[in-house]
C-alpha cells in the first residue's frame, strides 16, 4: 500500500493491575492490544474480527485517543497523533470519527436530534451559525431519516434509528476515517443489512476510509475489502476479505471460520464445526511463544517457545504461524 491514510506501528496499550486504594500495590499488567501492525488505504474497508476480549475495542478507542497509548505509534496522513500537541491532535482528529456499538447508550438522552448533530459543527465551526439548520437536516437526509424529526429526543426512535443518527454525528466534520465498533451487533437482523448497506453506500459516495469491527465473520465478509483477525492482542492473519474466508491460513482463522452458519440445511449438517479447548488465556499473563499455542490443534514444541511473527503467506496475505505450511 503505497499511500496509506492510517498506520499503526507496533501499537500497544496495556492496563496495570493494581491493589489497594492508598497505597498501591503493582499486580500485573492487562496487555489489550500488544504490538498491532495495520494499514489502512484510502477509501478501504478494513474489518476487524476476534472472539470478545481479543482486544478489538480497545484497539479502536486507542487509534481515536480515547485511550492512552503505552507505545508505538498511530499515524494519520503521515503526521504521528501519538506525540502530536493537543491543537494538532483537535485538527487530525477532525478526520476520524467513531459510530460506537450500543445506539442505546452513545447519544444524550437529554439532547434533541438537532442539538446532537449541531454540537459538533459548532464546536469545530464548520460552517455558520446561521447554516447549521440546513447542515443538520442534510445530515439527516443523508442517513435516511427525514429532518421534520430534528426536535425529537432519541428514546422516540427505534435502535436503527438511533444508530442512523450515530452515523450522521460521525458525518458532520465530513471525516476521512469512520471506525465502527460493532454498529450492528445490538440490531434485529432485517435492520443489521438496513445499517451495513447504508455504510457501504457512505463510503463509495464520499470515498470514506473504514474499519469495521465485528465478530461475525460473515458480516464482515458482506463488507469488507481486507480483514484481519486479532487474537489477544495481536494481529494473527490479514489479508483479502475472500481469501481469508475462504482459504483461512491460521488454525485460529479457520475455528471462526467453521462457525459461520449457512442457510442450506444440508451444507449446514454436513459441515464439520472447529471446537476449539479451553478459554482465551488471559491477558494479564499470556503464554510464551505464540498465544494461540495452548488451544491449537496443531501445536508443537517449537510454537510453545517462538513468537511467530506476521510473515507472508499466499500473495497479499500476512500469517502468524511458526508452522505455515505444514498444517
Amino acid at each position: 500500500m503505497s499511500d496509506p491514510i492510517l498506520e499503526l506501528r507496533d501499537v500497544k496499550t496495556h492496563f496495570p493491575v493494581t491493589q489497594g486504594f492508598i497505597f498501591k500495590r503493582h499486580l500485573g499488567t492487562v496487555k489489550a492490544v500488544d504490538g498491532v501492525n495495520l494499514t489502512l488505504g484510502r477509501g478501504e474497508v478494513l474489518g476487524l474480527v476476534g472472539e470478545s476480549g481479543c482486544g478489538k475495542s480497545t484497539l479502536a478507542r486507542t487509534i481515536m485517543r480515547l485511550v492512552p497509548t503505552t507505545a508505538g505509534s498511530v499515524v494519520l496522513e503521515g503526521k504521528n497523533l501519538t506525540g502530536a500537541d493537543a491543537d494538532t491532535a483537535r485538527e487530525l482528529g477532525r478526520k476520524m470519527q467513531m459510530v460506537f456499538q450500543d445506539p442505546y447508550a452513545s447519544l444524550n438522552p437529554r439532547l434533541t436530534i438537532y442539538a446532537t448533530l449541531a454540537e459538533p459543527l459548532l464546536v469545530h465551526r464548520m460552517c455558520p451559525p446561521a447554516d447549521v439548520p440546513a447542515r443538520v437536516a442534510e445530515l439527516m437526509e443523508v442517513v435516511g431519516l427525514a429532518p421534520r424529526f430534528m426536535q425529537k429526543y432519541p428514546h422516540e426512535f427505534s435502535g436503527g434509528q438511533r444508530q442512523r443518527i450515530a452515523i450522521a454525528r460521525a458525518l458532520a466534520l465530513q471525516p476521512r476515517i469512520i471506525i465502527a465498533d460493532e454498529p450492528v451487533s445490538a440490531l434485529d437482523v432485517s435492520i443489521q443489512a438496513q445499517i451495513l448497506n447504508l455504510l457501504a453506500e457512505l463510503g463509495r459516495k464520499m470515498n470514506l476510509s473504514l474499519i469495521f469491527i465485528a465478530h461475525d465473520l460473515s458480516v464482515v465478509k458482506h463488507i469488507s475489502d481486507r480483514i484481519a483477525v486479532m487474537y489477544l492482542g495481536k494481529i494473527v492473519e490479514l489479508g483479502p476479505a475472500a481469501d481469508v474466508i475462504e482459504r483461512p491460513q491460521h488454525p485460529y482463522t479457520r475455528a471462526l471460520v467453521s462457525a459461520i452458519p449457512t442457510p442450506n440445511p444440508d451444507t449446514e449438517r454436513a459441515r464439520q464445526r472447529i471446537v476449539l479447548p479451553g478459554d482465551p488465556p488471559s491477558p494479564i499473563n499470556p503464554p510464551a511463544g505464540c498465544n494461540f499455542h495452548p488451544r491449537c490443534p496443531h501445536a508443537q514444541e517449537k510454537c510453545k517457545a517462538t513468537e511467530p511473527p506476521l510473515i507472508p503467506g499466499e500473495p497479499g496475505r500476512t500469517v502468524a504461524c511458526v508452522r505455515l505450511g505444514e498444517i
